[in-house]
């Protein structure tokens, strides 16, 4: 038999109610998106013509969820442009998908306004 100063106290609900409130204060919260033809983008975008839409982050933030959301290992980064005025990178999607892949870019010489851009398959110029 088992001496019973050797077993664990049942302790009270309000005794566990505290470290369990602690531990769940350093659980990551995700965050909202929206999810458009199977492309997750970030909470707060606005449409704003076929396709395009605009980021309520700012670029370095955009691309910033867009790692998490999808991870480098699986989609491929190009820069498309980065001068004084503008910066757009492309995140390229795996075959399968609706969309090749989308862009960010912003503009920095005007509104520096982020907008994403979905780029259908198909609609890249071939190669000559």
């Amino acid at each position: 038999m088992i001496a019973s100063s050797l077993l664990p106290k049942p302790r009270s609900a309000t005794a566990l109610a505290l470290p369990l409130a602690l531990a769940l204060m350093w659980v990551p919260v995700g965050s909202s998106a929206a999810v458009v033809d199977g492309v997750q983008l970030p909470d707060g975008v606005r449409r704003v013509g076929e396709g395009r839409y605009r980021s309520a982050l700012t670029y370095e933030k955009t691309l910033e969820y867009f790692r998490t959301v999808y991870p480098a290992r699986n989609h491929r980064r190009v820069p498309i442009i980065n001068q004084p005025g503008v910066r757009a990178m492309h995140i390229a999607f795996p075959a399968g998908n609706k969309y090749a892949g989308l862009n960010v870019y912003e503009d920095k010489a005007g509104l520096r306004e982020v907008r994403i851009f979905l780029v259908p398959r198909g609609s890249a110029s071939k190669k000559r």
